[in-house]
């Protein structure tokens, strides 16, 4: 964000602080789309991620008063949606147990690599396939939405939504080491659970008769 949209977002602040209609709209209206993507892969379904996105914006709303800018809106904004979609998670009865994902102070993984078989088919990530084929982008969806929950929130704002290694860390007020960390274990169990899809599809190159 460079001086003048942070002027922008400020001045936007400040008019929906005071009750602004049209700037509350257009908070929403910015950060809606997003907030709901990430919501509906956290809670699994459409009814509970609406009802995570219409909870985040009347929370934000009873708070704004006492925002004060230290941090960017967004990131604001996606710490209230990310806590209500853990808390989404903790309340549903049917959510497995999973491995800790605690990290040391220093970040450091200690022997999280034996949680992972050493060997895996080897497979490659293709963002084109993953648009084009339906079948593969709904077994990458299955198989994001069987990581536990605090892996998923990183994978889902780090490789889905785009943001920095940083600005996770700031969303989900953690170090960036265990950012690091979180991510390097869902892509980890990703490729694991998405192993054997793969050594069952066709090779390239592969000829038949």
């Amino acid at each position: 964000m460079d001086a003048s949209e942070q002027v922008q977002e400020q001045q936007l602040v400040a008019r929906a602080q005071q009750g602004d209609p049209a700037a509350l709209a257009a908070i929403v209206e910015a950060h809606q789309q997003r907030i709901y993507h990430v919501a509906l892969r956290m809670c699994g379904n459409p009814q509970d991620a609406e009802e995570t996105l219409q909870e985040t914006f009347l929370k934000a709303i009873q708070a704004l008063p006492r925002f004060e800018g230290r941090s960017r809106l967004s990131t604001w904004l996606y710490r209230i949606a990310s806590n209500l979609c853990l808390m989404q998670r903790r309340r549903d009865a049917a959510e497995p147990l999973h491995f800790s994902v605690d990290v040391a102070a220093d970040g450091s993984d200690g022997e999280a690599e034996d949680l992972f078989p050493p060997t895996l088919v080897d497979w490659s990530y293709d963002p084109d396939a993953l648009l084009l084929d339906a079948e593969l982008r709904q077994v990458m969806e299955e198989a994001i939405g069987q990581l536990p929950p605090k892996l998923r929130l990183v994978f889902i704002w780090r490789d889905l939504e785009g943001l920095s290694t940083g600005e996770v860390a700031e969303v989900l007020g953690i170090s960036e080491s265990a950012v690091k960390v979180r991510l390097h274990r869902a892509r980890l169990q990703l490729r694991e659970r998405l192993s054997a899809y793969f050594a069952e599809r066709p090779q390239k190159g592969d000829t038949h008769g």
